[in-house]
C-alpha cells in the first residue's frame, strides 16, 4: 500500500481515498500485546492505517546515549519491532516523530535534557513580555526551547535524522510522516504575543522584513518610520501601525512554515509529510488565521485535530470545527474517540465522535482519525506521571483488547468510506457562497486586541452564523493566493472591510464582480492598497450586507428538525451523498430536501447519518440511533417516498452493500 498526498487527498496505490486511521500509542503498552491490539484495530475497527507518535523522551531519555529504536534498553522502545508487526499484519503507518508530540506525556514528549533549565546553552522560547513560554506538567512548569536556537536546532536535527536513518529504511509499514504537533508546541492557536521573542525568533522576523522590503530605507518609506538598520526594528504591539501588525502576523505564518520545512528536511525521507493544526479558539481566531497559511508550506500537507468541545451542543465549537476543516483540504488527524474523563463526559458514547467525524468530512476534510483506537495501561512514570491507566478511558478497543460499544460505530464508518470514499471525494459540495480571508487584517486584529478596526475573525464568525441560520454550506477562500477560477463557482463572496486591500486582490474581486459575482464587504470599503497608496478599484462593485436571516431559507436542505445537513453531488453521474448531523435537544425526525424528493431521517440526539443516493434511490447508509450519554435511543431509519428502512428496534441502522430503498 503506497500512500501519496495530492492536494490534501490521500492517494492509496494510485486511488484517491478517504484516509481513515486509528492511533495506537505503542509506547504506553506492553510489547507482548502489540500484535493482538493491532489485529483488533484491523479486524474489529476495519482500519488499515495506524498513526503513532515516536516520543523523543521515550527513545532517548539520556543525552549521552544514542536513541534506542530496537528495545536494547527497554522492550517498549522497540519501535522497529512494532513497525515490523504492522507490516506483517498488512497495516500501514503514519509515523509522528515530533520532536514535540504532547500526547499527555511529560514535557510534551521532549526529553528533560533539552529543557533550557537543564542546559544553559539552550535558548528559551520567549513571549512578548520576555518571559519563557512554559509547558505545564500539573503544578510543574518548564520553559520550552526556541526552535531556531542553535543548540536546540542541532539536537532536533540529530533526533529527526536518527529516525530517518534508523527507523524508516527498514520499516516497510511507514507510508507517511507527521511533523510537529498542533503548531510547534501545541501552540498553533495561541496569541501572536505568545512567541517567538527569543533572539533567534527576532532574528527570523528581521530576516523576513529584509526579504520583503529589501532595505531599511524602503521599510521606512512604506511604514512612515526612520529606521536605519534592521536591528532597530522591534516587534509591533497594540499601538503600532497596521502595516507593522500585519507584518508580524505574516512573519508568524512564515515562521511556522520554516519550522515545518526544517524539521521535515531533517528526517531526510521522501515520504509524504502532514501536520495536525489544533483548531482556533474564538478569542484567538484572528491569531490562528494569521499564523495558519498552508499556502506557504509547499509539499507539506495540511491536517487538523479536534479537542475543542462537543460540536452538537456548542455553536462556538461547531463554528471553529467547520473553519478548521475548511481552511485547506486535508484529513482530520485526531478526532476524540476515547477521552471522556479527560475532556468531556459526552465522549463516553460514540455518537459524539460519529457526529464530529462526519462534520469534518462534510465541511471539507479528506479523512478522519480514531484517537485513540486502543486503550493502554503499561507505561512508567518517567513517560507520564500525571495520568493513570487506562489511556484513554473509553476507546473502541479497551485495555484488555476487547471491542467496546464504540467499535461497531467506527467499523460502520470505516466500511462505508472504504466502499465509497473515492466516489465521495469525487462529488462536489453544494456551496453557492463563500467568505474571502484577507489575512493581513487577522494580524492587525490579533495585536490591536479590540473589536474596532479591521479583522477577519468577527466578520467570518458572523458570516458563518448567517449561513448556518440559513441552513447553507459555504466555501472559504484565501484572497492573496486565490485565482479567478477559484471564485467563479460562487455566486457571492463576503470579504472583511478595512482601510486597505492589496491591489491585486482588489483587481481580482472587481473582475469577479464584472463577471456577475456579488461582492459583499463587512465593514468599510477599502480605498488604499497594501502600501497605503490610493486604490479604490473595488468600491464600484460592492453590495451591502444582507440582514440577518430569521429562519432557514428555501435553499436549505433541512425542512424540519434541528440539524445541519450537507449535500455532495457527482459532476458526471447521478450520485449524491447526504450527511445529516442532529443537534443536541432535537426530538423527532429530520426532514430533508434531496435531488430525489423529500427524505426523512430518524437519528439520536447528537448523532447523525451519512447516506448514498443514486439513481433515484437511497443506497448504503449509516445512521446513529443511540446516544447513551443523553439517554437517547431511537429506531434509526431513513424514508424516501413512503419507503422506509429502519433498525429492528432502538439502535443504529447500518447498510453497506445492501439493496437500495
Amino acid at each position: 500500500m503506497a500512500i501519496e498526498v495530492r492536494d490534501g487527498v490521500a492517494v492509496v496505490d494510485g486511488v484517491p481515498r478517504v484516509l481513515v486511521t486509528a492511533d495506537y500509542p505503542y509506547y504506553r503498552d506492553d510489547p507482548a500485546v502489540w500484535a493482538d491490539r493491532l489485529r483488533a484495530v484491523r479486524d474489529e475497527l476495519g482500519i488499515e492505517v495506524i498513526t503513532c507518535y515516536l516520543p523523543w523522551r521515550h527513545h532517548q531519555p539520556e543525552a549521552g546515549t544514542a536513541p534506542d529504536f530496537t528495545g536494547r534498553t527497554h522492550p517498549a522502545r522497540n519501535v522497529a519491532g512494532f513497525l515490523a508487526l504492522c507490516h506483517e499484519l498488512g497495516l500501514r503507518v503514519i509515523a509522528k516523530p515530533g520532536p514535540f508530540v504532547h500526547a499527555e506525556l511529560s514535557y510534551g514528549g521532549l526529553p528533560d535534557w533539552v529543557c533550557p533549565d537543564a542546559d544553559p546553552s539552550i535558548e528559551p522560547l520567549l513571549d512578548a513580555a520576555g518571559a519563557p513560554a512554559c509547558w505545564h506538567d500539573g503544578a510543574e512548569k518548564r520553559p520550552l526551547p526556541a526552535p531556531f536556537g542553535t543548540a536546540f536546532l542541532a539536537m532536533t536535527t540529530r533526533w529527526l535524522a536518527a529516525v530517518g536513518e534508523q527507523v524508516l529504511p527498514g520499516a516497510g509499514a511507514v507510508a507517511a510522516l507527521q511533523i510537529a504537533n498542533e503548531g510547534v508546541y501545541t501552540s498553533g492557536a495561541l496569541p501572536l504575543t505568545a512567541y517567538d521573542y527569543s533572539p533567534s525568533g527576532l532574528a527570523f522576523y528581521r530576516d523576513r522584513l529584509r526579504s520583503w522590503y529589501g532595505t531599511p530605507e524602503e521599510y521606512a518609506a512604506v511604514h512612515g518610520t526612520a529606521y536605519g538598520d534592521w536591528a532597530e526594528i522591534e516587534p509591533p504591539g497594540p499601538s503600532s501601525g497596521p502595516l507593522a501588525q500585519a507584518d508580524w502576523g505574516r512573519a508568524h505564518a512564515e515562521y511556522l512554515a520554516r519550522v515545518y520545512r526544517v524539521w521535515a528536511r531533517a528526517v531526510g525521507s521522501d515520504l509524504p509529510v502532514l501536520v495536525n493544526l489544533n483548531p482556533p479558539t474564538v478569542p484567538e481566531l484572528d491569531d490562528w488565521l494569521a499564523r495558519v497559511r498552508p499556502e506557504l508550506w509547499g509539499e507539506i500537507s495540511y491536517g487538523f485535530t479536534n479537542w475543542m468541545g462537543v460540536v452538537s451542543t456548542d455553536a462556538g465549537a461547531q463554528a471553529r470545527y467547520v473553519i478548521a476543516a475548511k481552511r485547506a483540504p486535508g484529513p482530520n488527524l485526531e478526532e476524540n474517540w476515547g477521552f471522556a474523563e479527560l475532556y468531556d463526559p459526552a465522549y463516553v458514547d460514540g455518537a459524539t465522535s460519529f457526529h464530529q467525524s462526519l462534520l469534518a468530512l462534510a465541511a471539507g476534510a479528506t479523512g478522519f482519525n480514531v484517537y485513540t483506537g486502543v486503550a493502554t495501561s503499561g507505561w512508567g512514570p518517567e513517560l507520564d506521571a500525571a495520568h493513570a491507566g487506562p489511556y484513554p478511558d473509553c476507546a473502541p478497543v479497551d485495555a484488555g483488547g476487547a471491542a467496546t460499544g464504540k467499535a461497531p460505530v467506527v467499523r460502520a464508518l470505516a466500511d462505508f468510506f472504504a466502499a465509497h470514499g473515492t466516489e465521495f471525494l469525487d462529488c462536489v459540495p453544494r456551496r453557492s457562497d463563500a467568505f474571502g480571508l484577507y489575512l493581513p487584517y487577522a494580524g492587525i486584529a490579533a495585536l490591536s486586541g479590540g473589536d474596532e478596526g479591521p479583522g477577519c475573525a468577527r466578520p467570518l464568525l458572523a458570516f458563518h452564523e448567517r449561513m448556518r441560520a440559513r441552513g447553507l454550506d459555504y466555501g472559504l477562500v484565501e484572497l492573496e493566493s486565490a485565482t479567478p477560477e477559484e471564485l467563479t463557482g460562487y455566486r457571492s463572496l463576503t470579504v472583511p472591510g478595512g482601510p486597505f486591500l492589496h491591489r491585486r486582490v482588489q483587481e481580482l474581486l472587481a473582475g469577479y464582480a464584472k463577471a456577475g459575482g456579488v461582492v459583499l464587504v463587512d465593514g468599510p470599503v477599502p480605498e488604499l492598497d497594501e502600501r497605503l497608496e490610493p486604490c479604490a478599484l473595488l468600491a464600484p462593485f460592492t453590495t451591502p450586507l444582507p440582514a440577518a436571516p430569521s429562519a432557514p431559507d428555501q435553499e436549505s436542505l433541512v425542512m424540519y428538525g434541528e440539524a445541519d445537513a450537507f449535500l455532495r453531488s457527482h459532476p458526471g453521474r447521478d450520485v449524491h451523498y447526504l450527511i445529516v448531523l442532529v443537534r443536541t435537544g432535537n426530538e423527532g425526525p429530520i426532514g430533508l430536501r434531496t435531488p430525489y424528493g423529500n427524505v426523512e431521517v430518524v437519528a439520536a440526539e447528537g448523532g447523525g447519518a451519512v447516506l448514498r443516493l443514486a439513481g433515484g434511490e437511497i443506497g448504503d447508509v449509516v445512521v446513529r440511533g443511540v446516544n447513551a450519554y443523553l439517554d437517547c435511543a431511537v429506531e434509526a431509519s431513513v424514508r424516501l417516498d413512503g419507503v422506509r428502512a429502519g433498525a429492528g428496534g432502538p439502535g443504529d441502522l447500518v447498510r453497506i452493500g445492501g439493496s437500495a430503498l
